[in-house]
């Protein structure tokens, strides 16, 4: 059993902003509902419920607002256990509504990431506030216009799209897909600048073939960003669900890569995330204050070589990410698909790509060579995406003739073939 001094609370719902800890750091029950002191006992019985146990320790002089190891009090322990009752006691006994635990996370935050309507009610009534975004602005005239007031997002049926970022919400009789800024990350300016940056540009992006933006939540915290919800799912998972893809199909996607990664009903894929995305905005490169991490999102295939270098870069950076992902359409597996995250960037370097399998007549009219070109070691010998567009609708138009001529001919000798055997049945 730890000290007091070094203690902390391990039952039940953690903080809304904590690091998930292993299984193994929680207390036995028994031991905790036995052998601890009275202001950890008190935290045991709000996490429990039971009222008239608080009631007899609180009139028998125990801290009310004690604080664990982790800052956590007795009222963050009910708020996140959705205890209703102990919250409006403790409250009316003179908790304190809003204090923060070591994460930054107030009771009210804890309410609200788990969905306790009934807390959220009585905290918000006792004058709990929400936490502040790091975009939060003090003249009401200042406020976006794309604002969103995050009570009209409901979180009832959500479910995840992308582990911890993205979720599909409902808003007015809509259902949206919300990517949110959690606040156990704003102590990072990295992140907190990526999400100003993708913002700001899908703001200013009116394109058919990036994800409508309808509105964010900047002025409380967690601050989101809302957009059209894509139901066909990433491509990613479509490649993963379909394999390779028939060349005319891998190029149509090309285009709309080029021309601007979802799939919607129509079947286009849409850029649906800019979280990486640079603003371009007095220079024609950027470079990254600290070098990329490579983790298990599998980004760092699609890295090119002076990223990982931690060079300056530009649009080029892009074409060759775009290269990969073409030869990845038309191959069916992720570039490099038996090396480890952390050989590829080093294959990369060495001036390795990944290898041609598919048969030769799947990058026909020039495909392979385009490709080629796009994951070139020098970013300058890339060519733009003005260029690649302009070759892939060239690329595009052969396939297109070619699938014309299979149809114009095939037919009429089928028909004289049938011709043929009725003249032989007659003669």
């Amino acid at each position: 059993m730890e000290t007091k001094a070094t203690a902390r609370y391990t039952l039940g719902k953690q903080s809304s902003l904590a690091p998930e800890r292993e299984n193994g750091s929680e207390v036995d029950d028994l031991e905790v509902a036995e052998a601890i002191d009275s202001t950890f006992r008190l935290m045991y019985l709000a996490d429990e419920g039971d009222l008239e146990g608080i009631v007899e320790l609180l009139d028998s002089g125990t801290d009310l607002n004690f604080r664990d190891i982790d800052g956590r009090t007795a009222l963050h322990v009910a708020a996140c256990q959705g205890r209703a009752d102990v919250v409006e006691l403790l409250l009316k006994r003179g908790a304190e509504v809003d204090p923060k635990d070591r994460w930054g996370s107030t009771p009210l935050a804890d309410a609200i990431h788990y969905k306790n309507h009934d807390v959220i009610r009585i905290l918000e009534n006792y004058g709990a506030k929400p936490l502040m975004a790091p975009m939060h602005v003090q003249n009401a005239r200042e406020v976006p216009e794309y604002e969103i007031d995050p009570k009209e997002l409901d979180f009832t049926n959500s479910v995840n799209i992308t582990k911890g970022t993205f979720c599909i919400a409902s808003w007015r009789g809509t259902v949206v897909a919300v990517k949110t800024l959690r606040e156990d990350v704003f102590p990072d300016d990295d992140k907190v600048r990526a999400f100003r940056d993708e913002l700001a540009l899908l703001q200013k992006t009116r394109h058919p073939n990036v994800v409508q933006f309808l509105g964010a939540v900047t002025q409380s915290s967690p601050m989101m960003i809302v957009t059209e919800y894509l139901p066909k799912g990433d491509l990613c998972a479509f490649l993963k669900r379909k394999g390779a893809l028939k060349p005319i199909i891998a190029i149509k996607f090309a285009l709309d890569i080029s021309r601007n990664i979802l799939r919607d009903d129509s079947g286009h894929l849409k850029v649906a995330d800019f979280g990486v995305s640079k603003l371009l905005k007095f220079a024609n490169t950027v470079k990254e204050d600290k070098p990329p991490m490579c983790g298990l999102d599998g980004a760092c295939r699609y890295l090119a070589p002076e990223v990982v270098r931690n060079e300056e870069y530009d649009t080029k950076a892009d074409v060759f990410s775009f290269a990969l992902i073409l030869q990845e359409m038309i191959e069916g597996c992720p570039p490099f698909s038996s090396k480890s995250e952390t050989e590829i960037p080093k294959a990369y370097a060495a001036n390795e790509r990944p290898p041609f399998r598919a048969p030769a007549k799947y990058y026909a009219h020039g495909l392979r060579e385009l490709i080629e070109e796009c994951w070139s070691e020098n970013p300058v010998k890339r060519p733009t995406f003005r260029v690649i567009i302009t070759r892939l609708e060239a690329i595009n138009n052969h396939h297109i003739h070619k699938n014309r001529w299979k149809v114009i001919v095939i037919r009429p000798l089928r028909c004289f073939q049938n011709l043929e055997a009725i003249l032989k049945r007659e003669f």
